[in-house]
């Protein structure tokens, strides 16, 4: 696999610097039930590596002595990890909100009958790939019959609760495109997906989120082998807009790896960017006397996938 770090200096994005923090995003483990095409993380099912309980109990005592409040837990597919739920438990008893990034095709697995009502229970927000909504293209992208068991777990979301505009159980859905390209406006995509899957599914949700396919890992290995990474970074530098600088996600969220270690976000932990502190690892357990408020993030050209067009980020479009 190319590793696209090294392209990744040439185009000069903008300095930026960290606002309060608000929100602990968390990858618990990198095993997930699915290899898709745009991951950015690599996961799949043969990945083993896994937060440890001693790593968890570093990132418990951050939520509570930082009154942290949003815990956003990513992966893979977070909920293989055997500590999710009592990460989950943990945080809503004290009043933080949580995040679970689903990949949906999970709630299907063995074993995972009673996830949805344990979500429901705690009132997890739901973030879910739906990358299309026909299954021809879902399944290109994510593999054969992934759209058919999306379905099955969106209406079993829908049965607890999930994604009516009457209840607190939020379930918003992702969009990625399939290539290299900007997403289409958000609000234009989720009326057709509510409406599509409205009509064919009897299935509704709350929010579409677009992001915009990150030029690392999987994907950016891909754009070096087929020749197109040169034109899709102009392509993103060319739609930067600079008011979606104020919004980006990283100036307010952290993103801590399975090992505990620190970085601006979730692409640069992927990329194995530090803190632009010193250049060295930072583990969480350093940061909790410490206050990172306006210190500068570790910012590269794939960047501009964030500030592209009406920007992209981990709660979708920045600008209408």
């Amino acid at each position: 696999m190319y590793d696209t770090l090294p392209l990744l200096n040439k185009l000069n994005f903008p300095t930026i610097t960290r606002n309060s923090l608000q929100t602990l995003q968390v990858n618990i483990g990198l095993k997930c039930n699915q290899q898709c095409l745009h991951c950015h993380v690599n996961a799949s099912p043969r990945r083993t590596e896994m937060m440890s309980a001693a790593t968890l109990a570093v990132v418990k005592s951050f939520l509570a002595t930082k009154k942290i409040a949003t815990l956003d837990i990513t992966g893979g597919a977070p909920e293989l990890h055997p500590e999710f739920r009592d990460l989950v438990s943990y945080a809503r008893g004290h009043n933080i909100h949580v995040i679970d990034r689903c990949n949906l095709t999970i709630l299907t697995e063995p074993g995972m009958g009673d996830l949805a009502t344990f979500l429901a229970t705690n009132a997890v927000e739901i973030i879910a790939s739906l990358p299309c909504y026909e299954s021809d293209n879902v399944d290109m992208q994510r593999g054969t019959g992934v759209f058919e068991k999306s379905i099955k777990a969106l209406r079993q979301l829908n049965s607890v609760g999930y994604g009516y505009a009457d209840t607190a159980l939020t379930l918003n859905l992702v969009f990625n495109p399939q290539g290299a390209a900007l997403p289409p406006p958000q609000l234009e995509l989720e009326n057709t997906y509510k409406q599509v899957l409205l009509e064919r599914y009897d299935i509704t949700f709350n929010q579409l989120f677009t992001l915009c396919n990150m030029p690392i890992k999987r994907f950016g290995s891909t754009l070096i082998s087929t020749h197109q990474l040169d034109d899709y970074m102009t392509l993103l530098k060319q739609s930067h807009r600079h008011e979606n600088l104020e919004n980006v996600m990283c100036r307010h969220l952290i993103s801590v790896d399975w090992q505990g270690y620190v970085y601006d976000c979730d692409f640069n932990q992927m990329l194995a960017l530090n803190l632009e502190n010193n250049g060295d690892k930072v583990h969480l357990s350093a940061l909790m006397d410490t206050d990172i408020e306006g210190t500068d993030i570790a910012v590269r050209d794939h960047c501009y996938g964030c500030t592209a067009g009406q920007g992209s980020s981990c709660g979708g479009a920045l600008k209408p």
